[in-house]
């Protein structure tokens, strides 16, 4: 048996990942719809998708890929909330990355004022930033 905060996790990236979809869906019926349409060997049900979205079940692997192919997210980060492995970057972003480069003026600026902040506010900050990390790497598939 499952975990239901395992279960609750998935259902809220579904949502997220649904959210961020050129292709509105925001209610069951239309998830049902919209994989059922895209997927049509592999039909679900509009319980099926509403188990899914409510955080009552988690769908078999074939359809987290399903899921994860269609939403263009990384199958590891919707079923578990982690992604599979940090991809190695470009050749142009690993030249970019190996040159110094100096702080713009704006840069300064945003450091300036992220010293000014009290200890807990920056670490709010770095978590954040932290967050967003993870969040580019969740949404950029394998």
């Amino acid at each position: 048996m499952r975990d239901p905060d395992e279960k609750q996790g998935f259902a809220d990236r579904l949502k997220e990942a649904l959210k961020r979809s050129p292709t509105k869906v925001g209610t069951p019926t239309e998830l049902a719809a919209q994989f059922s349409w895209r997927y049509p060997k592999s039909p679900i049900t509009m319980q099926a998708a509403q188990k899914w979205l409510s955080g009552r079940s988690i769908p078999t692997p074939d359809k987290v890929e399903a899921l994860a192919d269609w939403l263009k997210v990384d199958k590891q980060w919707l079923r578990h909330g982690v992604a599979a492995q940090a991809r190695p970057l470009p050749e142009k972003a690993r030249t970019v990355a190996r040159e110094p480069h100096a702080p713009t003026a704006a840069e300064w600026k945003l450091l300036e004022r992220l010293r000014r902040l009290p200890e807990s506010r920056r670490q709010l900050v770095e978590e954040l930033v932290a967050q967003f990390a993870l969040d580019e790497d969740a949404w950029t598939r394998s």
